[in-house]
């Protein structure tokens, strides 16, 4: 299904001849950190968005694969100032892993930006490697959503795809959504201009899009540990549990940045960011009611509250402060 705007295009015709590989693409390729990505002080934003500007206006024309996050958000909106919304689109990748607020959301951002939005459904739980979810889940849900938003791209004429990959992300450890995206030859002007995540986030406070401050919010897939198979039903289950929790912790006025709840292999953990961890220890019985009502979501089994950590759904469960069983009574 597409889903585009009053601003629908084909693109512009000098430009129909699919995406290539570049330079951006290429993590060998790219130059070395310069003063906008420094790994001290505060990031110049200016020159961080000049350099990514610069960047983006050589690929000539784009189609950025995007999901309404800040790195991605940051991709269009230079991209838009570059090129123009004529030889700009953003696509984003519909499926059950994709949470209905976080596409409500990217639908008002890119309309703020002027952008126009396609939004393509996607089916990586067809996919073996992707439902397997053995550690490399990311690489097959990334070859499933930026082949199509490279089919849309060479179909409509946009030379590039573009991601919101920076810096940071390459240096990380383990990324083989990364190895996907090299395969298919996708852009990756943010790394490519010499941006981590800090100098991300300088630019988009720069140019006030609404996005700056946003936490980091990855696929509901990424909840589910690995060695659990990805289903529909357990991305559905993620969904309404963090729901759930983001509308018990309003109602107890505890204002929370990071909410997660994790599928483990025994059980689950609900972690919040460090403040709203803190505010719930310190109101008596917000704990259990928190476990209670995700109990309450679908059998999930006895659950666990702790402080958030990125990617801890990947790693060991931490012991738990606070335990409640299927049947939502809270044990110790």
């Amino acid at each position: 299904m597409t889903d585009a705007g009053p601003a629908a295009h084909h693109g512009p015709a000098a430009d129909r001849r699919g995406p290539t590989a570049t330079a951006a693409g290429d993590p060998a390729a790219a130059p070395a950190p310069g003063p906008a990505a420094a790994d001290s002080g505060e990031p110049d934003a200016g020159a961080a968005a000049a350099a990514l500007l610069a960047e983006v206006k050589r690929l000539g024309s784009v189609a950025v694969a995007y999901s309404g996050g800040v790195d991605s958000t940051v991709v269009l909106a230079a991209a838009v100032r570059a090129l123009g919304p004529g030889r700009a689109v953003a696509v984003i990748a519909d499926s059950p892993a994709l949470a209905r607020g976080e596409l409500a959301l990217a639908r008002d951002t890119a309309a703020d930006l002027g952008a126009e939005l396609v939004v393509l459904d996607t089916d990586e739980l067809s996919v073996a490697g992707y439902r397997a979810n053995a550690g490399d889940r990311c690489y097959f849900c990334k070859q499933t959503v930026l082949g199509r938003v490279s089919g849309y791209a060479a179909e409509h004429g946009f030379a590039h795809v573009a991601t919101g990959t920076h810096l940071d992300d390459r240096r990380a450890a383990h990324r083989p959504g990364l190895r996907a995206a090299k395969e298919l030859a996708a852009a990756e002007p943010l790394a490519a201009a010499g941006l981590g995540k800090a100098a991300v986030r300088a630019v988009a406070r720069a140019w006030g899009l609404p996005v700056a401050e946003k936490p980091g919010m990855p696929c509901l897939a990424s909840r589910i540990a690995v060695g659990i198979t990805v289903s529909k039903d357990r991305l559905h289950l993620v969904e309404r549990a963090e729901e759930r929790v983001r509308e018990t912790l309003d109602e107890h006025r505890v204002g929370a940045r990071d909410v997660r709840v994790r599928l483990l292999k025994q059980g689950f953990r609900i972690e919040l960011d460090a403040p709203a961890h803190r505010q719930v220890a310190a109101a008596h019985g917000l704990g259990d009611t928190l476990l209670r009502e995700v109990a309450a979501v679908g059998p999930l089994g006895e659950g666990s509250l702790a402080p958030y950590r990125t990617g801890a759904v990947s790693t060991a469960a931490r012991a738990a402060s606070r335990t409640v069983s299927s049947d939502g009574a809270p044990t110790r």
